[in-house]
């Protein structure tokens, strides 16, 4: 108040004294005019306030920004209020974006195609910081979405959670689009790819022709980057889970329903697009599962190592120091020999421990009681006997030949020469 009432007394003007303190210039005129000033209305609760605290830890801790999501949980404990009362207050917490160029859409016919990626995510277990990598898949037409988590990126997983996307979207399309990653192809020869033949053989064995985004342009697959992006910022941050299995079912379930919602560009459901696709089918039975099938080696305690867990095999099979095939589907563990199945595990989500077969050391004494082994033997042999070597005349003394008879011989040796 003395501001203003000095200002004017410098002969400053009401518009300018305003300007000067930021205060409407008909509140510095009452100052003036010495008339009372109403006293400003108490604030009013807003239905926002008791989940403010919340909020501010979902955008600092767990960086979550999405504000579709936030409301999804602030729904579900209670919250009553407008979407927008939501994003009024979020938008100052957002950190700065970085700009980006404008980019041509590509759109490809129903059943064309589909875009593959991995995603690295990051989550705290006993206070240390772990890693998974998220498989993201997503038609090209229809925008359906698939995620599912794994331990591993190499070719063996990424065929595995390719196998999982198709059975979700009950059909295989025409062409895979993926990153120029090792899992998929090895080098460019020119113009001519090398695939990892793994990769490869699994596509041309059903029928879908292998396809890589051009080099430094992660653009051309922008539908599934845009999906790995919002898996990051809507389902990943403050996400509780109890084992793998658990986190690929809560997965599924945020898979369910966002291709239940309608999509930005097309502005239809992925789920009512999807019925379009017109999807070839996948193969059945064996002709399908062998394809998920990673090779192992049986240790010599009649174990197999598969995702840092040992799975245990019967005894009866004998199978120590042999090569047999691993195959997981539906989170049961099944080891195969000779086109045989020796057993099924279900499969456990913590690396480190051992999962013992009911059979796996019957009728196996313990190594205690086992008979020794036979131990090598050498032979030591006699030394062949040393020539020795003697002067010819020794030889004449034994046979009585003098020097002046070896003379006459020589003698008749020449003449006869």
């Amino acid at each position: 108040m003395y501001t203003i009432r000095d200002l004017a007394a410098q002969g400053q003007s009401i518009r300018a004294i305003a300007e000067q303190t930021g205060i409407a210039r008909n509140t510095v005129r009452t100052y003036l005019r010495g008339k009372p000033v109403a006293a400003p209305r108490p604030r009013r609760q807003s239905k926002l306030d008791p989940f403010k605290e919340r909020i501010r830890r979902w955008v600092h801790d767990d960086r979550l920004l999405n504000c579709e999501t936030m409301l999804e949980r602030l729904r579900a404990d209670g919250y009553t209020g407008s979407s927008s009362i939501l994003r009024a207050f979020v938008t100052p917490l957002r950190p700065p974006r970085r700009s980006h160029r404008p980019a041509r859409r590509y759109e490809t016919t129903p059943g064309e195609q589909v875009q593959i990626d991995w995603g690295e995510f990051l989550f705290e277990r006993d206070q240390h910081t772990h890693k998974l990598y998220g498989f993201t898949a997503v038609l090209g037409y229809s925008r359906m979405r698939f995620v599912c988590f794994v331990k591993r990126s190499d070719v063996a997983s990424l065929i595995r959670c390719f196998m999982q996307a198709a059975e979700y979207f009950d059909g295989l399309p025409r062409v895979a689009l993926a990153d120029r990653m090792k899992s998929v192809l090895l080098q460019m020869d020119g113009s001519t790819p090398i695939w990892n033949a793994h990769w490869a053989d699994f596509l041309a064995a059903i029928g879908v022709i292998p396809r890589v985004c051009r080099a430094y342009a992660p653009q051309t697959k922008g539908k599934v980057e845009r999906t790995i992006r919002i898996v990051k910022e809507s389902f990943w941050p403050g996400a509780t889970f109890t084992d793998l299995d658990d986190l690929n079912r809560q997965a599924l379930a945020w898979c369910d329903r966002r291709n239940q919602r309608v999509h930005a560009t097309t502005r239809m459901k992925p789920l009512d697009r999807w019925v379009e696709e017109d999807l070839a089918a996948r193969p059945t039975g064996f002709a399908w599962e062998r394809f998920a099938l990673e090779e192992r080696k049986v240790t010599s305690d009649g174990f197999v190592s598969f995702d840092g867990v040992l799975y245990g095999l019967p005894a009866s099979a004998q199978l120590t120091g042999r090569v047999v095939q691993v195959g997981l589907r539906q989170q049961c563990l099944s080891i195969w020999f000779g086109g045989q199945l020796i057993t099924q595990h279900q499969v456990r989500s913590v690396s480190g421990v051992q999962v013992l077969h009911p059979e796996q050391f019957t009728g196996v004494p313990p190594a205690s009681t086992r008979p020794p082994q036979p131990t090598p033997l050498g032979r030591q042999v006699s030394a062949p006997p040393i020539p020795v070597r003697r002067p010819l005349t020794e030889y004449d003394q034994l046979c009585g030949v003098t020097p002046s008879d070896r003379a006459a011989l020589a003698d008749q040796q020449e003449v006869a020469a």
